[in-house]
């Protein structure tokens, strides 16, 4: 009893870095209505500036607040640039312009940093304490009672002082609150500062305890989405609840179960399911003024594709090794992101696990292949039917939730996927992976190794199918009713269409896309590895297919192309290091996007 009461306290101490970093989501989003994906960038940056600092010899006491002030300055910088012009945006851009501000500044900060872990000195003292007969480290205590403090202060000020209610009214109504001679932008710009800031004053106080790593910083940014959905981002008490409650259960999980992949896992499925018992079937009326971004046509323009087609696959015939490899690469990479197009282009649903069913795709193919030795056509079919009804499950939230909420729990599937599933190396082989033999259709050897340029040209020709089998189904009957339920829900349903049957029928078509994408990925060496279908992998693809176009069939070709690895990233990585800086210039497009041509390139240039 006392081991499991150590790791109760143990977990109260991580949970504690969870509300506090959660508490700052709750106040951006009291103040402007954003729910702030970023979250996991500013606590990055609170504590890459608190490491410089402490390194140039700035002592702790001022190097804390310091460094604390420079995230909420990025934080104020980005409502001031980014979501003051995009106030009335529909959530998917807000959302997709908080991602691109995640993005960015994890590309500075690999740029900056490197990929590896720094150690951080202790801020807190670290010896053992005993309490009620356990013992935990002095550290997790002092985690514990400033985030219970910080949230009593956030309870009084947000309750009672004029800024509070300033902040609740501009919730409830800005012109209103205008009227009354409250500016809306600066209760917007204090809330995105100071909500910052706890995020960064939260990288900071868990780097001793983790070490300063980008990897790690951002993963702090899931469990605060999930803490400050239990709170419904508005009770600061039941937030810091959600946070501690979170960390508990991740440090009792280690305890109990062996396998290091459920505790991450366990949480988010606790709260996805309370987020679909407490969700509605049909949104509240306020949904049907939510703008989303233009989409095409769905029309086929056979003179465009078919001579586009012929020259790129006489094109890839001629490419070295290399950039056949590139070429495979960004063909796997548009199907993966023609799913997200059908998903949330234009059924509305924001799915933020398309890798996750890409990287479903792959496992059930690979697992196949390695164990039952099936020929390749075989298992790419069976890969793609099987992930379908995975699909569906992970769509399943999207019944009772809509726009951020569901982005979160799709989120938190991908996150369960890729923890309980895709890293768990009594599945996954491990390190070294599954073996498979060399791809081959009906007698035609497609070795990526000894034909790159045949494996190359098959995966280009997938897309194109996928992508005519996409338009038809934009122009049909059931494009149509996909478009419905975007548009409004309720209208939808007044007029017999099936909401449901439109949301499950866009997540399982996407699941099926997504896992040819995936299984094409894997298919590339004889030994299968698992890490590129990351929940990261699932955020960079939202940004690079709002970039293109999310409403377009073309609009995944932009990301496609740039992607690391890909045909034009190999072009741009021979003039400079262009993997370096590819997450920068991705977020910050994706940014510039969303302000100025929401529809994307796209629509821009061609409009297909």
């Amino acid at each position: 009893m006392s081991g499991a009461f150590e790791f109760f306290l143990l977990g109260l101490g991580v949970g504690a870095t969870y509300a506090l970093a959660a508490q700052g989501i709750v106040l951006i989003y009291r103040g402007s209505g954003v729910v702030n994906f970023a979250q996991g960038g500013m606590a990055l940056a609170g504590a890459y500036a608190y490491f410089g600092l402490r390194n140039a010899g700035v002592p702790v006491a001022v190097a804390i607040p310091l460094a604390t002030v420079a995230a909420a300055a990025l934080g104020g910088a980005v409502y001031v640039a980014v979501m003051r012009p995009l106030r009335g945006a529909s959530p998917l851009t807000r959302l997709v312009a908080t991602l691109g501000v995640l993005t960015a500044v994890q590309g500075v900060g690999v740029l900056t940093l490197g990929s590896g872990t720094r150690f951080v000195a202790a801020i807190f003292p670290t010896q053992a304490v005993h309490i009620l007969g356990g013992r935990v480290g002095a550290d997790r205590v002092c985690l514990l009672v400033v985030a219970v403090a910080l949230t009593l202060l956030l309870s009084v000020v947000y309750r009672f002082t004029t800024f509070g209610l300033s902040t609740s009214a501009v919730a409830e109504n800005e012109l209103a609150t205008a009227a009354l001679g409250r500016s809306p932008d600066v209760v917007g710009a204090v809330n995105w500062a100071v909500g910052a800031g706890l995020a960064g004053l939260a990288g900071i106080l868990v780097t001793p305890i983790i070490g300063l790593s980008i990897g790690q910083l951002g993963l702090l940014l899931y469990p605060a989405l999930a803490s400050a959905l239990v709170g419904s981002f508005s009770s600061f008490w039941l937030t810091a609840a959600g946070g501690l409650a979170i960390g508990v259960t991740e440090s009792e999980v280690t305890r109990y179960v062996a396998s290091p992949s459920w505790p991450p896992a366990v949480p988010f499925l606790a709260i996805i399911g309370v987020l679909v018992l407490r969700g509605r079937a049909l949104p509240l009326r306020s949904f049907a003024a939510e703008r989303w971004p233009r989409t095409g046509s769905g029309r086929i323009r056979w003179w465009i594709v078919l001579p586009l087609t012929v020259a790129v696959v006489l094109a890839i015939s001629t490419m070295s090794s290399s950039a056949a490899s590139a070429a495979t690469n960004s063909s796997a990479a548009a199907i993966i992101g023609l799913s997200l197009v059908v998903v949330t282009g234009w059924a509305g649903q924001l799915s933020l696990a398309q890798y996750a069913m890409a990287g479903v795709g792959a496992f059930i193919a690979a697992k196949l292949a390695s164990v039952y030795h099936l020929p390749f056509w075989s298992v790419l079919l069976i890969g793609a039917f099987g992930t379908v009804p995975v699909g569906i499950a992970i769509g399943l939230p999207a019944l009772r939730t809509r726009g951020v909420n569901l982005a979160i729990a799709t989120l938190g599937l991908a996150l369960a996927v890729q923890t309980v599933l895709l890293g768990n190396p009594n599945y996954t082989g491990g390190i070294f992976g599954l073996n498979v033999s060399p791809p081959d259709l009906f007698g035609l050897d497609l070795d990526p190794t000894l034909h790159p340029a045949r494996y190359a040209i098959f995966a280009f020709l997938c897309l194109v199918v996928l992508a005519l089998l996409a338009a038809n189904v934009r122009r049909g009957q059931v494009g149509r009713r996909m478009l419905a339920v975007r548009a409004s829900e309720r209208a939808a349903a007044s007029l017999g269409i099936s909401v449901v049957g439109a949301k499950v029928y866009a997540f399982a078509t996407a699941a099926g896309i997504a896992a040819v994408g995936g299984i094409l990925l894997a298919f590339r060496t004889p030994s299968v590895s698992f890490a590129p279908y990351s929940v990261d992998s699932s955020i960079n693809v939202v940004v690079s297919v709002v970039i293109g176009g999310i409403g377009f069939i073309g609009g995944v070709i932009p990301g496609a192309l740039s992607n690391p690895g890909g045909f034009m990233a190999r072009v741009l990585s021979a003039l400079f290091s262009w993997d370096s800086y590819v997450a920068v210039v991705t977020g910050t497009l994706a940014v510039l996007t969303v302000i100025s041509a929401p529809a994307g390139i796209a629509q821009q240039v061609v409009g297909f």
